[in-house]
């Protein structure tokens, strides 16, 4: 499945977002980012290879509301939600074989729970691509 990418109209990521069970692996990036430009390449082809997973790439300067009061620091900042609840924020190597460990971690039943103030992207995404 293609990227997601907020505020588009993304009717099949919506409503993959809007199941219960349904899983996100976003990645928080900066345009002027070299490092998130070369990951996004390598954030892509996983995106395609994983096509029961919603994957978005959100540019923390166009949509710094979905963040809530959460600070990106470095990069690449990666979040994963499965229905709707945090089970993964933080920074990562860009090495795309990290993010496809943790993935297969979460699901052999990786089932913890994080606590942030990160809204419920799963929720906000699912409407219409997200805030615009």
């Amino acid at each position: 499945m293609p990227l997601l990418l907020p505020a588009t109209d993304s009717l099949p990521q919506r409503e993959a977002l809007s199941r219960p069970d349904s899983w996100l692996v976003a990645c928080f990036c900066a345009a002027w980012c070299d490092t998130c430009q070369q990951y996004r390449a390598r954030f892509e082809a996983l995106a395609r290879e994983r096509p029961d997973l919603v994957f978005a790439w959100i540019d923390i300067e166009d949509h710094p509301e979905l963040l809530g009061d959460e600070d990106v620091e470095n990069f690449p900042t990666l979040l994963v939600q499965v229905g709707g609840q945090t089970r993964f924020y933080g920074t990562m190597l860009p090495h795309i074989a990290h993010l496809e460990r943790l993935l297969d971690s979460l699901a052999e039943g990786g089932e913890r729970h994080i606590d942030t103030t990160l809204p419920d992207l799963t929720r906000l995404l699912s409407r219409n691509g997200g805030p615009a």
